[in-house]
């Protein structure tokens, strides 16, 4: 999901996503044979003595790594040391997005708006041409530290990025 979105892919890292999702297997919760919240480390294929059934639930990295994917790949929320980075690299059918987060213990209330312009920018996803954190637009999409406040509002607006005319020296 993570290769999908850095090579520019957000609806092939959401589309894996939605498959590997437990709850995509509830259909098949009698088979399955596992919690419908829960990563299992394999699910026995066609050939196996019980296809479809889970193995080894609870014992695979699979949830946090997914956590990650979702949070801080697809969402494009990541935290760093001077901040958060708010880097959305949602599907094109996507209007945006509200979220939630606690980071250093503050709480940032995130809206992602879809540009009237969106569309695809070469790189297969709609990138942050604007921020505004806490009404104050800032350069780039790093949402800095809020300092002594608690609550935070960031304002993330996507389209496509504008294109700087390239120079050479002496031009």
């Amino acid at each position: 999901m993570i290769a999908e979105v850095l090579a520019g892919n957000p609806e092939g890292a959401l589309d894996y996503y939605l498959r590997i999702n437990p709850s995509a297997r509830e259909a098949i919760s009698d088979i399955h044979r596992c919690e419908p919240y829960v990563y299992s480390q394999m699910i026995a294929g066609r050939d196996a003595a019980t296809p479809g059934e889970a193995k080894n639930s609870w014992l695979t990295g699979t949830a946090a790594w997914n956590y990650v994917a979702a949070a801080q790949w697809i969402l494009g929320i990541r935290p760093e040391i001077d901040g958060l980075r708010i880097d959305p690299r949602l599907p094109v059918a996507s209007t945006g997005l509200r979220v939630t987060r606690r980071f250093r213990g503050a709480t940032y209330h995130i809206t992602v708006h879809r540009g009237s312009d969106a569309g695809d920018a070469g790189d297969g996803g709609i990138r942050v041409t604007r921020l505004v954190v806490d009404g104050t637009p800032v350069d780039g999409n790093l949402s800095p530290l809020p300092g002594r406040r608690s609550e935070v509002e960031v304002e993330a607006f996507l389209g496509i990025p504008t294109k700087v005319a390239e120079t050479t020296p002496g031009d």
